[in-house]
């Protein structure tokens, strides 16, 4: 499946969703694009599924982020922040050229821009879930209220919004659920706009975001965090 390009409204953001269900055949051609680092990761994981997935999300992501540059996907080579964050390292490691993925269930997001931080989370919306017990510990008071607020036929969906929206912020950031989630709110409602509502550093940080909902389609929930240019 060739990856397709998702309009969002953010200028200068370009967003990227492709399916990591391929056939054997293509996951072995993929693999020469690896770098050893990524090798030894997918001997450490468990399942195949999740080898597959992360072979074939490496994959394209070269391929996505390589004409950014005009360089080829072999030549790319990636760091790791401390939270896990693939960023661009060796010849290309000064370049303005920033970039974010995610995936879940089968379906990968790549988000890439310039000069500035961006971050995307994609989730597969599971009927199998206590919302509220997993918001009560990884959301603000705010957000939980808000969650609760909800008629009950729409809390699962809040609570998806809720979530995409603040593992975006965090990813951009360069950090994880691993920090404190609790310290910054978002908006939650189905139908209310995405935004980052508070933050307990203050409303510069605030200013600072933009935060779109992107849409890939049924039985998954999407969003966007991008750092706002000062001359923007």
């Amino acid at each position: 499946m060739k990856p397709r390009k998702i309009d969002v409204i953010t200028h200068d953001v370009y967003v990227w969703c492709v399916s990591l269900e391929v056939d054997k055949a293509s996951l072995k051609s993929f693999q020469q694009f690896l770098s050893e680092e990524e090798r030894n990761k997918i001997k450490r994981l468990r399942f195949e599924k999740a080898r597959n997935n992360f072979i074939a999300a490496r994959y394209y992501l070269r391929h996505i982020v390589a004409p950014y540059l005009n360089a080829k996907p072999e030549d790319l080579e990636f760091k790791y922040g401390p939270y896990g964050k693939p960023l661009l390292a060796g010849k290309f490691e000064s370049t303005d050229t920033c970039f974010n993925m995610s995936h879940s269930h089968g379906l990968a997001l790549y988000a890439i821009t310039s000069g500035r931080a961006v971050g995307v989370d994609i989730e597969k919306v599971r009927l199998d879930l206590d919302c509220i017990k997993i918001a009560e510990r990884y959301f603000s008071p705010q957000e939980v209220e808000a969650l609760r607020r909800l008629p009950k036929d729409q809390q699962r969906q809040g609570f998806f919004n809720c979530w995409t929206r603040k593992e975006a912020y965090l990813k951009a950031k360069g950090e994880g659920f691993s920090s404190p989630a609790d310290r910054f709110q978002v908006s939650l409602a189905p139908g209310e706009p995405a935004a980052l509502l508070d933050h307990s550093s203050g409303p510069a940080e605030v200013a600072k975001w933009s935060i779109e909902d992107l849409d890939v389609g049924d039985g998954y929930t999407a969003a966007l965090a991008v750092e706002v240019l000062k001359n923007a």
